[in-house]
């Protein structure tokens, strides 16, 4: 069994020193899925890129590990390497590199082999109903947003690494959509062990990804943690409800939402 474990991170924007993560404790193992959610500039994006590695932010102090070995400091693609894999909410264009190129290359770089490749893929994109034409195409050029997100799917299950990150995972995707990902996500958790963090504003995810704990971040910090029933709580009464009832005065961390939300992500 994997465990991933986040132990008091603390992260500023480093364009300006402002606070955003302010001490955000984690812990997933092998086959969970924890959900995230929280209100719109609570630090939950940040959490991914800090995660993974993004110059945007600064690590001020805390600690990331995966197996026990300590993950800050490492560049991306070690971090890549070693089983992290995040599916970011606005991904990126890659013109003229196709997936096949694409996968190759991080397999590669992974040190992992590569000779079912084409297998692998064509398998993995009949299962996602992602067509042909896309895999074609350079990733994720003139891709519709649930297009991007099939496509990000379909590297998590060719890359199969310990844990993912899916930063709102749901966004883009229609009803037929998120269900087919959803299903491919959580046959992972069962089939390979994968171990998922799912960042979402909205419990309609969870009603097909189902979580075995959900966390709800406000102001940089997890200030409540339970099962499914919190999901509920939360459609019931919204973030403010929820804050007042636990005392939680500040739920947006100052400038935690960047100036442009299409910017590469700096990884």
């Amino acid at each position: 069994m994997s465990t991933l474990k986040v132990a008091g991170l603390r992260a500023t924007i480093a364009a300006n020193g402002a606070d955003v993560l302010r001490g955000v404790d984690l812990e997933i193992n092998s086959g969970e899925v924890h959900a995230l959610m929280g209100p719109n500039g609570s630090g939950k994006s940040t959490l991914s890129h800090t995660l993974m590695g993004s110059a945007e932010y600064e690590v001020q102090g805390g600690s990331v590990t995966l197996d026990g070995e300590e993950l800050l400091g490492l560049p991306t693609y070690q971090r890549a390497a070693r089983g992290l894999f995040v599916a970011m909410q606005y991904p990126v264009e890659i013109p003229g590199v196709r997936l096949a190129d694409f996968l190759e290359a991080a397999l590669t770089g992974a040190g992992r082999s590569t000779d079912d490749l084409d297998a692998r893929l064509a398998a993995e994109a009949e299962r996602l109903g992602v067509a042909d034409r896309f895999l074609r195409r350079g990733v994720n050029v003139e891709f519709s947003g649930g297009e991007q997100k099939r496509l990000e799917t379909l590297q998590l299950a060719v890359l199969a690494p310990k844990f993912a990150i899916l930063d709102e995972i749901d966004s883009g995707l229609d009803v037929d959509a998120l269900r087919d990902v959803s299903r491919r996500v959580e046959a992972m958790t069962q089939e390979r062990g994968l171990g998922v963090l799912a960042i979402t504003h909205y419990a309609r995810l969870l009603t097909e990804l189902r979580p075995d704990r959900v966390h709800v971040l406000m102001g940089g910090r997890v200030v409540a943690s339970g099962g499914p029933e919190l999901a509920e709580q939360l459609e019931r009464t919204g973030y403010e409800g929820l804050a007042a009832e636990l005392g939680v005065e500040e739920t947006i961390a100052p400038a935690s939402v960047p100036d442009d939300p299409f910017a590469d992500p700096g990884f």
